[in-house]
């Protein structure tokens, strides 16, 4: 069955569904690291408010699919500047961050549609390179829209 996919831009009255859509995201992902058992409720309150300020930053482009009642799909792409070098011309560094679909819209082409609008917005706005942390579930997708494995290995750290 073929699915119309309409993407959009978030608006405000989409931010507690945005909020939804991220914490079923961290549920999927699971995990202490993802999902701690020490964490509260407050992270989504901060959620929101990040939200309401990035819906017409100029760095930031959140993208939304509506379902029947509520949003299908999100993902949010932004942009930095980091410092150019040989690797990357300008040092506009993207990043997608959490590309998500509800359960009961999975499998319909959402996600796609939302990366390849994100893909035309980094494009629009000059980005070198696109990063992303793919799920188990979405790298077949992000290979096939021409992602590849970094060079460098992907650590983190918490104060």
């Amino acid at each position: 069955m073929q699915w119309e996919v309409r993407v959009r831009r978030a608006t405000s009255d989409d931010i507690a569904e945005l909020v939804r859509l991220r914490a079923l995201l961290f549920e999927d992902l699971g995990g202490d690291f993802f999902n701690p058992s020490s964490a509260n409720g407050t992270w989504r309150d901060a959620l929101a408010t990040v939200l309401a300020g990035k819906l017409a930053a100029e760095d930031t482009r959140i993208l939304v699919v509506d379902g029947d009642s509520g949003l299908a799909a999100c993902g949010i792409g932004t942009i930095e500047q980091w410092f150019p070098g040989p690797h990357s011309h300008n040092g506009r560094i993207g990043h997608v961050i959490g590309m998500v679909t509800d359960p009961a819209y999975r499998r319909r082409g959402h996600s796609r549609a939302i990366m390849c609008s994100l893909l035309d917005w980094f494009r629009e706005h000059d980005a070198a390179r696109v990063d992303l942390h793919a799920s188990r579930e979405g790298e077949p997708l992000y290979r096939e829209l021409g992602f590849f494995d970094h060079p460098d290995p992907a650590l983190c750290w918490r104060p």
